[in-house]
C-alpha cells in the first residue's frame, strides 16, 4: 500500500459544532460508513461549519472517537487544504460551490478528483422557484445559478471522474468528463427488500376493490410538492375515487398542510403521521399499507425516495421533473404528469383506480428494478470507480 492512501470525503453537508461533537446524520454516518468497508485504506471526512441547527429529520451527535473513520474541520484557505490533502489517493467530493476549485488545487499535488452531483442546472433553478417568493431576490439567484454552471463544468472537466447521482447530471456532464457513472442513490440493503408473500397480500387487498392507499414521504418543504397533496386529495374526493392518504415527514409546512387538510373536509381521508424511522418504521409501513407512491416534486432532485419506494413493491406516480422521469424511462415503472398540475395527478390516478391490474404490475416490476439497485451492488460499484479514477494521477506522482 502506497503512503498515500487515504480517501478524503468532501461533502455538501456542513455541520454545527456541539460540546466536542459534530451535528450530522444518520443517513450520512451510514453511508461513509459503507466506503470505510470498502475503501483499502483510511477514510477522513473534511466538514465546513455552519452555525445553523440541521432540519434533517435524523440528526444526531457524533464525536470524531465514535466513528471508525476521521472527522474533522475543512481548512478555511487552500494553502491549509491543499496541505492537508497531501496524503490523499483520492478526494470524492460533492459538486457544489466550496468545491469548484478542489479539482484544480489538487492536480497540483497530483491528487485526482471525483466529483458527485445531483442537481442539474434546470433542477437548481426550478427549486430557486419555488422556493423564493420575491422576483428580485429570485431572478439574481437564477443569475448566480447561470453562473456557477460554468465553474462546475469546468471543474467537472479537470476531475478524473464524475459520480451522478440519477440522469440529469449524468446527460449534462457525460460528454464532458472521461469517466462519468451513474447509479441511483437508495438505502435499501437486499434483505429490506419487499418480499411476495407481501406483494401477493397487497395484490389480493388492491384487487378486491378497498380505498386505494396513497402515501407520501418526506420533507415537508416547498420544493418536495408537499402543499400540492391536499389539492390531489381534494380532486380525487370529488371525482369519487375511493382512496385514503397517509403523509409522513416533517418541516415547515406541517402545520400549514394540516390545516389545508381541515379546510377542505378530508381529515377521514388524509392522516399525517409524522416522522418514522426509516428501516424499522417508514419501509415496513410502506410495504405493508400503500399502493401508490404520489410525488408532487416540483424539480429534479435525485432523491433516494424513487428506489426506496420501488423496493417496497410501490410504483409512482408524480410530477414531470427530470429526476423521476429517468427513474420511470430506465425501470418502464411509474407515470408522470404535467408538473403544477394536482388535477392532472388526480386524474391520472383516478385512471390508474379503474384499472387496478396496472397497479399489481407496477408494483412486481418497481422491486425487480430496485433489487439491482440496492446499496451493495450500487456501493460496490462506486467505489471500484473511484480506485479506476485514482490510479492514473497518483501512478504518475510515483513515477
Amino acid at each position: 500500500m502506497s503512503s498515500r492512501d487515504t480517501l478524503y470525503l468532501v461533502p455538501a453537508l456542513e455541520a454545527r459544532a456541539c460540546d466536542g461533537a459534530f451535528e450530522l446524520t444518520k443517513k450520512f454516518l451510514d453511508g461513509v460508513c459503507e466506503y470505510v468497508k470498502r475503501w483499502d485504506g483510511p477514510v477522513v471526512v473534511l466538514l465546513g461549519e455552519t452555525r445553523v441547527p440541521s432540519t434533517n429529520l435524523d440528526t444526531v451527535h457524533v464525536a470524531p472517537a465514535d466513528v471508525p473513520f476521521g472527522l474533522a474541520w475543512r481548512p478555511q484557505d487552500d494553502a491549509a487544504l491543499v496541505e492537508r490533502l497531501a496524503d490523499a489517493r483520492l478526494v470524492l467530493a460533492t459538486l457544489v460551490d466550496r468545491n469548484t476549485r478542489l479539482a484544480q488545487l489538487c492536480a497540483a499535488i497530483s491528487v485526482p478528483v471525483v466529483y458527485i452531483t445531483e442537481y442539474s442546472f434546470r433542477t437548481r433553478g426550478q427549486i430557486i422557484r419555488a422556493e423564493t417568493v420575491n422576483p428580485v431576490l429570485r431572478w439574481r439567484r437564477q443569475r448566480w445559478t447561470k453562473l456557477l454552471e460554468r465553474r462546475y463544468e469546468r471543474a467537472v472537466r479537470l476531475a478524473e471522474g464524475v459520480q451522478c447521482n440519477g440522469t440529469p447530471t449524468f446527460n449534462a456532464y457525460r460528454s464532458i468528463n472521461p469517466r462519468p457513472m451513474l447509479y441511483f442513490d437508495s438505502r435499501v440493503r437486499r434483505e429490506m427488500l419487499a418480499c411476495p408473500k407481501q406483494l401477493e397480500h397487497r395484490t389480493s387487498e388492491l384487487m378486491a376493490g378497498g380505498p386505494l392507499r396513497l402515501v407520501f414521504s418526506g420533507r415537508m418543504v416547498p420544493m418536495k410538492g408537499v402543499d400540492h397533496l391536499p389539492l390531489v386529495a381534494a380532486e380525487l374526493d370529488r371525482l369519487g375515487v375511493p382512496f385514503v392518504m397517509d403523509i409522513c415527514g416533517a418541516g415547515p409546512q406541517a402545520d400549514r398542510i394540516a390545516a389545508r387538510i381541515r379546510s377542505l373536509n378530508l381529515t377521514e381521508r388524509v392522516q399525517l403521521h409524522g416522522v418514522l424511522e426509516f428501516e424499522s418504521e417508514l419501509l415496513p409501513y410502506v410495504s405493508r399499507n400503500a399502493d401508490l407512491f404520489i410525488c408532487c416534486h416540483r424539480q429534479g432532485d435525485p432523491s433516494c425516495t424513487y428506489l426506496e419506494t420501488m423496493a417496497c413493491g410501490v410504483p409512482m406516480i408524480g410530477y414531470d421533473n427530470e429526476a423521476l422521469r429517468g427513474i420511470v424511462e430506465t425501470s418502464g415503472v411509474g407515470w408522470i404528469t404535467p408538473l403544477d398540475k394536482p388535477k392532472q395527478l388526480a386524474q391520472k390516478i383516478a385512471q390508474l383506480n379503474r384499472d387496478r391490474a396496472s397497479l399489481a404490475d407496477a408494483a412486481t416490476a418497481a422491486v425487480a428494478f430496485a433489487s439491482r439497485h440496492t446499496l451493495e451492488p450500487t456501493m460496490d460499484a462506486r467505489v471500484e470507480h473511484l480506485e479506476q479514477c485514482s490510479q492514473r494521477l497518483v501512478t504518475g506522482a510515483a513515477a
